[in-house]
């Protein structure tokens, strides 16, 4: 795919996943590095999420738990508000938590399951 037909794809991605507010400050990275906004969306959006074989929620359950594991909690919350508006319910995030408990260690996920709560109650 040629590089401006995988940004629009990736910035439509963006659209189904994030609310605005969430787009407009994830594009102030535009700001810092062009070159890398520019990855972000093309790559990781337009190409990854993008692909066929799995539905956005689906790809949500694999960016939570990979982000739970790495312990990136400052891009959880985007992904939380994502993988509930692509349809994964409150239960849903809690059991991933939960499950990558045991294979993460309880810190990160109780660290995991604070952040998934102050998502739920701003819903």
């Amino acid at each position: 795919m040629e590089n401006n037909k995988r940004y629009d794809v990736g910035i439509e991605a963006m659209k189904e996943l994030f609310s605005e507010e969430v787009r407009e400050v994830m594009s102030g990275m535009k700001e810092i590095s062009p070159d890398f906004w520019e990855m972000i969306v093309s790559f990781g959006f337009g190409d990854l999420y993008s692909r066929k074989a799995l539905s956005h929620s689906q790809r949500e359950v694999i960016t939570l738990t990979a982000l739970i594991t790495q312990g990136a909690f400052e891009q959880l919350e985007v992904h939380f508000q994502a993988s509930l508006k692509v349809g994964l319910t409150e239960d849903e995030i809690k059991e991933i938590i939960i499950h990558c408990a045991g294979y993460t260690g309880f810190p990160k996920a109780v660290q995991a399951m604070g952040i998934a709560n102050r998502v739920f109650q701003q819903q």
